[in-house]
């Protein structure tokens, strides 16, 4: 079997043709036939070295694919939420062979019963247990997102969802926004609005989309190399693009932006001029000071990423301005199937470039290099 392999930190990926393929599923096991698998900013910290799990590992915590064999009680799962052999599925990292007894599998928010997506007794596929970077692979059923049939997503359109769009649109939820849908409807002036700082990224691009499709105004944050990209992500919601204004941060301030999209506050009210919310997903203090500064009195930041030296924020935001600084990591699974059946629905998809397998490693240095959107590996191309 194919599989790329990290073997040491800091150090490219080794393809290995005779990696053993997994053995037959038991209990809540599925084995799935990765046929897309992408590359997230966790991958490279992972490979980096700054995350202390073991190696070799075959990585990616974001994939799909299709069901090949189920164990016994995955069965049984499988029946009541209509998965079928030969479906396409999504898998995310988290969990894999969760404990059913911690206090996130007992008291899960709603996910299947017994399970916990932050188990701490349970694999990360890709981190602590090999991910989809490989032609079959296991899984948990529990885990897994049902793709819906009757609305043609390809499975390199799928994996990006499954840490990428799951985290946004938890952020998203966790930010104030109604993820139901009940409150679309194309922004006005008068409506909700959330900046999302770094929308050019693999996060962010996709924030955009469901925010503008779920009716809130979106101010669409980052910086000149992404531009381009961004603004045909814009173009290609149609009406709902009339819900995105464009910020490109190296040339505007934050109170420049204030000015240009909710107008001059008057005198003594400034505080309530800004967005409601915002979400800062790059690592940068210059983005979390943006993300910061452009919500009004009373919103909310909402903070994915995790820079090592951590940010310097001012106590007074939170005291005085009465800001509500919160974080987020990936979501709850069904918070998953809901953030997938409305892609499906609505035609929310991640900007790609695909690689076959064997060229993982020239996907890597094009990562690093800053090429927007996901990065995915398809397994249906030839080298």
């Amino acid at each position: 079997m194919k599989a790329q392999v990290l073997e040491a930190f800091n150090q490219p990926y080794t393809l290995r043709t005779d990696f053993p393929a997994p053995p037959a599923p038991e209990g809540y096991e599925m084995l799935v036939r990765v046929l897309a698998a992408s590359y997230c900013h966790t991958d490279a910290v992972f490979a980096s070295g700054a995350m202390q799990q073991d190696l070799p590992r075959v990585g990616s915590h974001e994939f799909a694919g299709t069901v090949e064999a189920m164990g016994t009680e995955a069965e049984k799962v499988a029946k009541h939420r209509g998965l079928v052999k030969g479906q396409l599925v999504g898998v995310p990292g988290r969990a894999f062979r969760c404990c059913g007894e911690c206090a996130e599998c007992t008291d899960n928010g709603g996910d299947e019963p017994g399970y916990g997506v932050w188990c701490s007794r349970a694999g990360n596929l890709g981190l602590s247990r090999d991910g989809g970077f490989q032609e079959y692979c296991l899984v948990d059923v529990r885990q897994v997102a049902r793709v819906p049939e009757d609305q043609n997503m390809r499975a390199v359109d799928v994996a990006p969802l499954m840490c990428a769009g799951v985290t946004v649109w938890n952020a998203l939820e966790t930010a104030g926004v109604d993820v139901s849908g009940a409150g679309s409807g194309n922004w006005n002036g008068k409506g909700r609005s959330i900046a999302i700082v770094g929308a050019g990224g693999g996060l962010g691009h996709l924030g955009v989309q469901f925010a503008a499709k779920l009716g809130w105004h979106v101010v669409a944050v980052d910086t000149t190399p992404v531009m381009d990209m961004l603004k045909e992500v814009v173009a290609e919601l149609g009406d709902d693009g009339a819900n995105v204004t464009v910020v490109d941060a190296l040339k505007e301030s934050v109170e420049d932006v204030k000015k240009r999209i909710f107008g001059e506050a008057p005198k003594g009210r400034e505080g309530e001029n800004g967005c409601d919310a915002s979400l800062t997903l790059p690592e940068s203090q210059a983005a979390f000071d943006f993300g910061m500064g452009v919500i009004k009195n009373h919103g909310t930041c909402v903070c994915v990423s995790f820079p090592k030296d951590g940010w310097r924020f001012k106590p007074g935001d939170l005291v005085f301005r009465h800001i509500k600084l919160l974080g987020i990591l990936t979501g709850r699974n069904h918070q998953l199937q809901a953030m997938v059946n409305f892609a499906a629905k609505n035609g929310v998809k991640a900007k790609i470039r695909r690689y076959p397998l064997e060229r993982l490693n020239e996907l890597v240095e094009d990562y690093h290099r800053g090429v927007g959107g996901k990065l995915v590996v398809d397994m249906t191309l030839e080298p």
